[in-house]
């Protein structure tokens, strides 16, 4: 028995029975994915393609789906979660696809990772518009992430349901017997149910426990993304079975009947909100871009070149203007302050007791150091003050300051001048 069988033989399955079978089948025939993959030089890995039109992009759910993308997936034409949900982020993230369509045609599906990707479907919905459109069969696992898209729009001839869990073992037993093979297994004691046996009355009820459980997850999981109760989805969404067209949208397990086509032009007018003034005519689809690499995003969005429209840049000269003024106030008023701070603390140095008020007169008219120390020798000059008077009251220096050759006949002799005043007093100021 293949690796691939026992993979596909072994795990529950939200997939119609046909396709359940045709993968079997499939597994069964072509063997290991992997030894399979090396023998055609293929790559591995399922790169799925996303077309994307006036700014909608348009993802494809198509045959059985799969957790994983390998060569298996790509034998059997099937979807993998793993890259839908890639493929669903990335058109989440750019900001120029602005709705999203899911392509259905699928029988559903493993079990395995369909409740994550629904959920993050549904989370995706808050974000932008994400529409199910069902052309074909939408059933089991696909309608289980069709269910979480903002709208479920179908075709008049498309089938909508299969909720449900089915899990399937093959009983080789006969077979086995008949080549002379025999399976031996020893489970251990403490994991009674890690191999049960679906051929006994006691196996089949386990595992009947087992697909009941995840049956009424999926079945939670529909009621709670249409909006219905658990009891609505069990009655009227098919029982397990298929509704066609009309048929599901009464029932509530689709929004309308529709097209792809009308699908995506919806999307695609909703899209346009472009501020700037539009010519007349189509304006579906247009966008504003501001950046280079806003414009490489909407290209890449599959916007033309028609749909994309150059932002002014007026509103941003204008704001680099004013904050350009305000950093120039800003840098004068700084330097105006520390002027002002020097220009006081010159006329304070030059102050003497008795001249306060020409002190005060001198700052606040403005007046420079240099101003005030004329004026304040004219205001000693009006009290009868003069430059002999002090230079005669002024005390001969100690001995410890005169010059050191000082004892000799020749001693130094300073004279004082309104020059000499200021530069000494400006000299003190400094310090």
């Amino acid at each position: 028995m293949s690796k691939a069988f026992e993979l596909a033989a072994s795990q529950p399955w939200l997939i119609q029975r046909e396709a359940l079978e045709n993968v079997l089948n499939i597994a069964q025939r072509y063997g290991d994915p992997e030894a399979l993959q090396s023998r055609m030089g293929r790559p591995l890995d399922n790169a799925r393609h996303v077309s994307v039109r006036d700014g909608v992009a348009i993802i494809p759910v198509t045959g059985p789906v799969f957790r994983y993308a390998n060569i298996f997936t790509e034998i059997s034409g099937a979807t993998s979660t793993q890259v839908l949900a890639t493929d669903i982020q990335a058109a989440l993230d750019n900001p120029y696809i602005k709705g999203i369509v899911l392509d259905f045609d699928t029988p559903g599906g493993t079990a395995t990772s369909i409740n994550e990707l629904a959920d993050m479907i549904a989370a995706g919905t808050a974000i932008k518009p994400i529409t199910a459109y069902g052309g074909g069969l939408v059933a089991s696992a696909g309608y289980w992430l069709a269910s979480a898209c903002s709208e479920i729009v179908i075709s008049e001839t498309a089938l909508l349901g299969s909720i449900g869990v089915v899990m399937s073992y093959q009983d080789t037993s006969e077979r086995d017997a008949k080549t002379g093979v025999r399976s031996i297994e020893i489970v251990s004691s403490q994991s009674p149910d890690k191999r049960i046996d679906p051929a006994t009355d006691d196996g089949r009820s386990k595992a009947q426990v087992m697909v009941d459980a995840l049956a009424e997850v999926f079945v939670s999981a529909v009621a709670k993304n249409r909006s219905v109760t658990a009891d609505t989805v069990l009655a009227d969404f098919g029982k397990g079975g298929v509704l066609v067209g009309a048929s599901a949208v009464k029932a509530g397990m689709a929004d309308r009947i529709g097209s792809l086509e009308s699908v995506i032009a919806e999307l695609a007018g909703s899209a346009s909100k472009s501020t700037r003034n539009k010519p007349m005519g189509n304006t579906k689809g247009q966008v504003t871009v501001s950046t280079t690499d806003d414009l490489r995003k909407a290209l890449a969005a599959g916007h033309s070149a028609d749909q994309i429209i150059i932002a002014s840049n007026d509103d941003a000269v204008a704001t680099a203007r004013a904050a350009g003024v305000e950093e120039g106030r800003a840098a004068a008023t700084n330097e105006a302050v520390a002027g002002e701070r020097t220009r006081i603390a010159a006329i304070t140095a030059l102050t003497r007791k008795g001249f306060e008020a020409q002190m005060q007169a001198a700052i606040d008219g403005g007046a420079t150091p240099e101003a005030f120390a004329m004026s304040l020798l004219k205001a000693a000059s009006d009290r009868g003050i003069t430059l002999d008077a002090i230079s005669a009251d002024t005390p001969p220096a100690a001995a410890h300051a005169r010059p050191a050759d000082a004892g000799s006949a020749a001693v130094a002799t300073h004279r004082l001048s309104t020059r000499d005043v200021y530069a000494r007093r400006a000299a003190a100021t400094a310090k």
